[in-house]
């Protein structure tokens, strides 16, 4: 397919999940130029016409119709984790670009696979970890790098949600469900943006549903081999935690609304060193925008996948699945 090096990339929305259409396509349409929503896709064709008359595109009648659309130069992938991988395939064996939501997928193989897929065929491949593209998180690494709190010693990051309702695909098995891989990704993310992908897992305890079969919670100690570690927590059945705090051997900086930071907020960086605290303010910032920018920009770039950070995550998830079981 050619195009114009300018001209907004064509997007297809292959499944109509609530991230996509609350958050994700929003975003789309109050800054369109990077990408264009040409097409949507649902099990369901009287939802797909509602989103697709909702925001200014074209309702197809099904999952494989939207792949063969000429339109559709990359696709968006919301489905739930069990069902992503064989869409983000089928997505690359199309020759599409593909945005998917996180994680990847629900195994560590299938996520590396995919990724050397893309990388194969020239294609870009993202993981939709939004939250990285946030300015106020590399405000954050270039304080640390600056030496702002001395020498970095260690990381606490937290992500937690109310409990789900009982029909939630998060509370589903076979559907990829538990809060591993819904919700340690947060922090485990924030974990690697700081210190590298090359992370090992000391040990973890997850907490199983006494109903549902899966996991609500947990929390897992990481460590670099610089002696850096990471606490990590996660969890479905609690009181809303979005924070991660670094600890160095002179101060201390504590960011909330860490991960899921609206667009209208303006992030307060909190430092802390003997006897003094002070609190930065940032302007507001739309990681949710920037990402659908970069996006774009990676598309027209030509560029390929850039997945070796997700592939190392899906690495040290498992890796915190063995070690609770073993414990």
């Amino acid at each position: 397919m050619t195009r114009e090096a300018t001209a907004p990339v064509g997007l297809g929305l292959l499944g109509c999940a609530d991230i996509a259409v609350r958050k994700v396509l929003p975003a789309l349409a109050a800054a369109p130029g990077g990408l264009r929503l040409a097409a949507v896709a649902s099990r369901t064709p009287e939802k797909a016409k509602e989103v697709a008359a909702r925001f200014g595109a074209r309702a197809v009648a099904g999952y494989p119709e939207l792949l063969a659309d000429p339109e559709v130069e990359s696709v968006y992938i919301p489905l739930p984790p069990a069902l992503r991988a064989p869409w983000v395939r089928a997505a690359l064996d199309a020759g599409k670009h593909v945005l998917a939501e996180k994680p990847l997928t629900a195994d560590p193989a299938e996520t590396a696979a995919l990724a050397a897929l893309a990388e194969s065929a020239g294609l870009v491949l993202w993981e939709n970890y939004m939250f990285v593209h946030h300015a106020q998180h590399h405000y954050v690494r270039a304080l640390v790098a600056d030496g702002a709190i001395g020498e970095l010693r260690t990381i606490q990051a937290q992500f937690t949600i109310p409990p789900r309702p009982a029909d939630d695909h998060r509370l589903r098995p076979d559907l990829g469900g538990g809060a591993l891989l819904d919700g340690a990704g947060y922090p485990v993310r924030a974990a690697q943006f700081f210190l590298g992908d090359e992370l090992t897992v000391l040990g973890a305890s997850l907490k199983p549903h006494p109903a549902h079969g899966v996991d609500i919670a947990g929390d897992a100690l990481l460590r670099h081999a610089d002696g850096v570690t990471a606490h990590v927590g996660f969890g479905m059945e609690h009181f809303y935690v979005s924070r991660y705090q670094l600890l160095g051997s002179t101060g201390r900086i504590t960011v909330e609304h860490a991960f899921t930071t609206p667009p209208y907020h303006r992030p307060v960086i909190r430092i802390d060193r003997q006897d003094h605290q002070e609190l930065r303010t940032l302007p507001a910032d739309d990681h949710c925008a920037n990402t659908l920018t970069r996006f774009a920009d990676a598309v027209r770039a030509g560029g390929t996948a850039d997945t070796a950070t997700s592939v190392a995550q899906a690495r040290i998830v498992a890796a915190i699945r063995e070690a609770a079981h073993a414990g």
